[in-house]
């Protein structure tokens, strides 16, 4: 009886590749994936090779000329295999360090050298995008865990340089909290104790103790049910700690952390599997870890036993596009900001339900994407934030605001934007003796005009703070943007608002703005 033939193995397109590179603390890393159809990636190909970047940043302030050199030869090696793959070596989907590469004294320099060698722009994490990552990781975790989306579960990331704290209550996010307090950060802080075993945990936990403290204090009007710990160090040795369970008792990892202080690196490496640059921060990212889930009074703590590496690229190629849920937890976050600058709430949700209506009717004019109108809903949501320092001049105190608080999953670029936009929903429109907008690009000032015509016109219709306009009717016709209000039986307050409000959107975007009579 002849065998059935083995179905043939589906060849790879090239042009479903996609690529993404990070230089990471401690080494450089890139993963090719292929995109499916629905959208979904299935990683191809993943290369991970060693490289103290964060040891030389907070050791002596810049990375070492040998250190930049490493790099730059990992990454050529990276570009031959892509070119293997039929892929163009300088054509990588997204190409990104660490943000701590900041703190890099020739962190320019660096940059400057990978791109004349590699033909590489590298864009740097900032916080925005690092609690996009997060939320990203945090939610696959989240749907295989049905109780922990009904507590107040806490997600922490202790990164190399900087830990960050989502909390999420009934599955959505309703705090965010980051701490200058990293692995590699307090392992050369303290490595200068020359301390061991035990002495060095205590050290750890005293230059720990004002981060500490203030988490005490940011998380005491909330009972944190549990805790969920990520990130590179501590889910490396996250198997041996929880087996499959992915779960372990506070005391447990106790007992792990100070067996584990008392080997050496060396060891750490044979044990564990890690190369160096890990293993000299693990110790660090264990007490960490530990000591803010015991300051949390906690009797367990998850982690996920998955490649932290792996899925941060794999979330790199997809963070950048996140719609749905993760708008929402933007949209809740700029509320809760609104919220703690006492703004009128009623008034921003129907600014930006009308700033909606705009955006959608005018897609053909404005030309611009899903990530501009979220942008646009926030910018509405917070546009008189700046009225709790002073009614006077409240559209620059709310840039400052803006520019000076964080909104869950936006990155400086995005609140940045919405500072501009708000600031511009009155008065003066876009100008370059405006240091803000002067340092923006030309393709980002342009999007500024944009997004704040179409909010003064939207606002210009919510002059009253009433919610007066219900129903609109938009067209463009005759040189004009028409604008008809069914069922506002006089008109009058929102045409004498429109009249000082419509010149930006004139400017932008050559249209008269003119309100109708309702007949």
């Amino acid at each position: 009886m002849s065998s059935r033939p083995k179905p043939a193995k589906k060849a790879i397109v090239a042009e479903n590749l996609f690529t993404a590179l990070h230089i990471g603390a401690s080494s450089v890393s890139m993963m090719v994936a292929e995109k499916a159809d629905d959208g979904t990636l299935t990683p191809v190909d993943f290369l991970e090779q060693p490289a103290p970047v964060a040891r030389d940043i907070f050791r002596n302030g810049n990375v070492s000329s040998s250190t930049t050199e490493r790099v730059v030869s990992i990454i050529k090696g990276y570009q031959k295999s892509l070119a293997e793959l039929g892929l163009d070596p300088h054509g990588v989907t997204r190409a990104v360090a660490t943000n701590i590469l900041s703190e890099a004294t020739n962190h320019e320099t660096v940059m400057n050298r990978i791109r004349i060698a590699c033909g590489l722009r590298i864009g740097t994490i900032d916080d925005g995008e690092m609690t996009r990552l997060i939320y990203l990781k945090t939610r696959r975790r989240l749907l295989n865990m049905p109780t922990m989306r009904k507590d107040n579960t806490l997600v922490l990331h202790v990164g190399p340089g900087n830990t960050r704290a989502l909390l999420f209550q009934n599955g959505g996010i309703t705090r965010y909290t980051s701490y200058r307090m990293g692995t590699h950060r307090t392992r050369e802080a303290v490595d200068g104790s020359h301390a061991e075993g035990s002495a060095m945990l205590r050290v750890i936990r005293e230059h720990a103790y004002g981060n500490l403290a203030q988490i005490r204090f940011d998380y005491s009007d909330v009972t944190v049910d549990g805790i969920i710990l990520i990130g590179y160090e501590v889910q490396s040795v996250a198997s041996f700690l929880t087996g499959s369970s992915q779960v372990c008792t506070v005391k447990s990892m106790r007992q792990f952390t100070a067996d584990a202080a008392n080997i050496s690196d060396v060891e750490l490496v044979k044990r564990f599997q890690l190369d160096y640059q890990t293993a000299e921060a693990l110790i660090p990212s264990l007490e960490i870890n530990l000591a803010v889930a015991e300051t949390l009074k906690l009797h367990d703590v998850h982690i996920p036993t998955s490649e932290y590496e792996q899925g941060l690229l794999h979330d790199l190629l997809v963070s950048q596009e996140l719609t749905g849920a993760f708008a929402e937890e933007v949209i809740r976050s700029a509320r809760i900001l609104g919220e703690r600058y006492q703004s009128d709430p009623s008034h921003g949700e129907h600014v930006g339900n009308l700033c909606k209506r705009f955006f959608d009717a005018l897609t053909h004019l404005h030309q611009l994407t899903a990530h501009d109108a979220l942008l646009l809903q926030v910018a509405a949501i917070l546009h008189e934030v700046g009225t709790y320092v002073s009614p006077r001049a409240h559209h620059k105190h709310s840039e400052y605001l803006i520019l000076n608080s964080e909104v869950f999953g936006l990155d400086r670029l995005d609140v940045t934007i919405v500072a501009l936009v708000a600031r511009y929903h009155r008065h003066s429109g876009p100008r370059l003796d405006h240091p803000s907008y002067a340092a923006l690009s030309t393709d980002d000032r342009i999007r500024v005009c944009k997004l704040a015509a179409l909010l003064r016109v939207a606002d210009a219709l919510e002059r009253t703070h009433a919610q007066r306009v219900a129903n609109l009717e938009i067209r463009v016709e005759s040189g004009a943007l028409r604008i008809r209000l069914p069922g506002l039986a006089d008109s009058a307050v929102e045409r004498l608002a429109m009249a000082s409000k419509a010149d930006l959107f004139e400017q932008v975007f050559g249209l008269s703005v003119v309100i109708d009579e309702d007949n």
